[in-house]
């Protein structure tokens, strides 16, 4: 498996083309940042290895604690944390889980504060109008989130596929030179006479 360093260099190599593509394709500038700063963030905090202790989790810092269960209920390298689409789904969609329960937390105590000025229903219909118009921008932080998480998945598959051969090729040295040795018929001790 590539050590999160090795996923890093990765990340920051591809960054820049992740960056130029999505503008030749898109022609569009903020599409185009978008999804690269979806991409840095997916490969530097948001990737699949949040099922482990990685390099990724401990960047959450103080709030890394939010990945614990997460951490317990998905088994490392699991289709659901490195399956693809499937991965990013499910950690957007916890991730999502997480905000909201917080979002609801500040929410009751800002209408205990303020209850003349905090309304629910407001803070709802705000959410759903700012859905419909940034549909775009979603759609393109998503396609980033899943592009970092694909460089993480290529890399583990490559990784794997290169040190299985390795493993092969250093396996069948040694076998070759046992059947050689044994091969050989074993010659007839010499007598000396010692006079």
């Amino acid at each position: 498996m590539t050590s999160g360093k090795n996923h890093d260099r990765i990340t920051w190599l591809c960054l820049p083309w992740i960056f130029i593509g999505t503008i030749i394709i898109s022609k569009d500038l903020l599409t185009g940042f978008v999804v690269a700063s979806g991409f840095l963030f997916s490969g530097l905090m948001f990737g699949p290895d949040l099922d482990i202790y990685s390099v990724q989790f401990k960047r959450w810092g103080y709030f890394k604690f939010i990945w614990l269960p997460y951490q317990k209920y998905l088994p490392h390298r699991s289709f659901f944390s490195h399956g693809f689409i499937i991965g990013t789904v499910i950690r957007s969609l916890y991730l999502c889980f997480i905000l909201l329960l917080l979002g609801i937390v500040l929410g009751a105590i800002a209408l205990i504060t303020f209850p003349q000025i905090w309304q629910w229903q407001q803070i709802i219909d705000n959410l759903t109008v700012i859905g419909e118009i940034y549909l775009k921008e979603i759609i393109a932080l998503f396609i980033g989130l899943e592009l970092g998480a694909m460089s993480h998945y290529l890399a583990d598959i490559i990784d794997s596929w290169l040190k299985k051969r390795r493993k092969k090729k250093t396996t069948r040295k040694p076998q070759r030179r046992i059947k050689k040795i044994t091969s050989k018929k074993p010659q007839p001790k010499r007598k000396v006479n010692r006079r």
